[in-house]
């Protein structure tokens, strides 16, 4: 079984945001995190599961995901995600992300759970870090899609 954290974050909404995710399975331990100059932060929550799910390189694994995003969670838990998908996500943002996420999540067994946002979960505290400062670094690239739908 692999865990899996994740967290997203955002000065702005939207602003300049950023992801961290925790990999964890027996004695491995992984973390990942990017940022972006303009995005929000339900599309950092999404982005930081799809990129930890993409992270694992051998399909057909147990995922326990754990998330501070009741966006993420109930869309996936509460199956809302596949009525998006078959109305073409008409009025639904983030379609990109979430056509990525359900391309990664049928690779393995994935279960989500709710945590509470900064409540002292060392875990989630640590992908808040690993979020933040990834927004803060300089020269963060465009989040291309978003940038473009908000032109629009």
């Amino acid at each position: 079984m692999i865990e899996v954290f994740t967290d997203g974050a955002s000065s702005g909404n939207p602003g300049p945001g950023g992801y961290g995710a925790i990999l964890r399975s027996g004695p491995h331990y992984k973390e990942l995190s990017g940022g972006f100059r303009k995005t929000t932060n339900n599309r950092m929550e999404l982005l930081s599961v799809i990129v930890a799910l993409e992270a694992i390189k051998k399909p057909g694994q147990t995922v326990i995901v754990y998330s501070d995003s009741k966006y993420v969670v109930d869309a996936v838990e509460k199956r809302w995600v596949f009525s998006w998908k078959a109305k073409n996500f008409a009025g639904k943002k983030n379609k990109d992300l979430w056509l990525r996420f359900l391309a990664v999540y049928k690779q393995h067994t994935v279960k989500f759970k709710w945590i509470k946002g900064h409540a002292g979960h060392p875990e989630n505290e640590r992908c808040d870090q690993l979020a933040v400062a990834a927004y803060k670094k300089r020269d963060l690239p465009p989040d291309l899609f978003f940038e473009q739908e908000c032109a629009s």
